[in-house]
């Protein structure tokens, strides 16, 4: 089949969102990539089963994700921040290790997209996704332009069809 015939027999389903923002810095009312999340995510007619703000500490993330993961409401987790080079951000390392299947063409698709908004500082990215049982899970940077620029150019397009590959049968 096409990528045009999968995503027609995916079709455009609501699915759930769950949002993690990794910080040791923001607060519920700061958080402006995770409400960028939440709104998009909406925007485009999908629910948000969870949010939550948790420390850029390796534990805690992998313990949020694993807990959103196992919602049934939850479709898609999103976690926002912890994926540059400094010393705090542990969210690839974190998260990335629970991946039944990585999606390397969303990072490389993302940073060369970054690239065209920011140049050269678009190599210090480590955004990246994968599967864990049929469920989409997304790490992306922290600022709001990324997150923006990956709901918008990339997850929520592609979203259905993804998700219908993922949970084929064999």
């Amino acid at each position: 089949m096409s990528v045009d015939q999968h995503r027609a027999v995916a079709g455009a389903p609501s699915f759930g969102f769950a949002v993690i923002t990794a910080s040791d810095s923001r607060k519920p009312g700061d958080d402006l990539s995770g409400a960028l999340v939440r709104e998009r995510a909406a925007a485009a007619g999908h629910g948000v089963a969870e949010s939550r703000l948790v420390p850029d500490e390796a534990g805690a993330l992998r313990a949020a994700v694993g807990a959103a993961l196992a919602l049934p409401a939850v479709d898609v987790v999103v976690v926002t921040g912890g994926t540059g080079l400094a010393p705090r951000d542990v969210t690839i390392e974190a998260v990335a290790p629970l991946f039944g299947k990585t999606i390397d063409g969303f990072g490389e698709l993302f940073r060369r997209l970054s690239f065209d908004e920011i140049g050269p500082a678009a190599m210090l990215s480590r955004a990246a996704a994968g599967v864990v049982v049929g469920k989409a899970v997304f790490l992306l940077p922290g600022s709001p332009a990324a997150v923006r620029l990956a709901l918008d150019r990339l997850i929520l397009p592609e979203l259905a069809h993804l998700l219908a590959q993922a949970r084929r049968a064999r």
